[in-house]
């Protein structure tokens, strides 16, 4: 069973753990003359709860901009971390062999050096926030073989997120729309009920 989700507006201070990355989920406005009786007890108008549903609806948005720059760079990252390592398995079988390994590297942009590499038994890898450190053939095959789990676990994980999103702002568009709707139809009875009298 799934935890419990905190409703939109809800209590936000409650420590209840939320799923998908801690996006709230939106509620479904089933009964909206009920809902905004509600909403209307605790002094709000419908411009109010249009506006609140609007601001849910672009929290949503921004989230899923947030969620494709990381998806994206994720989808960036696995093919780095495959190459990096292929290129090891190319180094170990080299060492194995005992021969040079013959290899062309970037100097700079479009310049390539030609290098011959002895057999090594450890690597430079670079880390990021330039960081590069120094490891043995084996544990730089570990730490890119657990970077490359966490990096495939995390891009399913964003794609759910991602999904469940998209889930949550359609509903608070329909909510938004059913409100919209519910609120014309109160003003045409309004003015109909005027009318009469």
């Amino acid at each position: 069973m799934a935890a419990p989700i905190v409703p939109v507006g809800g209590d936000q201070g409650s420590g209840v753990q939320k799923p998908h990355s801690g996006i709230p989920e939106a509620v479904f406005v089933e009964d909206v003359d009920a809902y905004m009786q509600k909403q209307s007890g605790d002094g709000q108008t419908t411009e109010n709860v249009l506006q609140k549903l609007d601001e849910m609806h672009n929290k949503y948005k921004f989230m899923e901009m947030n969620l494709m720059n990381k998806k994206r760079r994720l989808k960036m990252q696995v093919p780095d971390i495959k190459n990096n390592l292929d290129i090891l398995k190319v180094v170990k079988e080299r060492k194995n062999c005992g021969s040079d390994m013959e290899s062309r590297f970037l100097l700079s942009e479009q310049v390539y050096l030609k290098a011959k590499i002895p057999p090594n038994d450890r690597v430079c890898l670079w880390l990021g926030a330039n960081v590069m450190l120094e490891y043995t053939l084996d544990d730089a095959e570990a730490l890119l073989t657990k970077n490359l789990s966490t990096a495939e676990g995390n891009t399913i994980k964003v794609q759910d997120d991602l999904n469940f999103l998209r889930d949550q702002y359609t509903t608070t568009e329909v909510n938004m729309a059913r409100v919209y709707n519910w609120n014309v139809k109160q003003k045409q009875l309004q003015k109909a009920g005027n009318g009469t009298e």
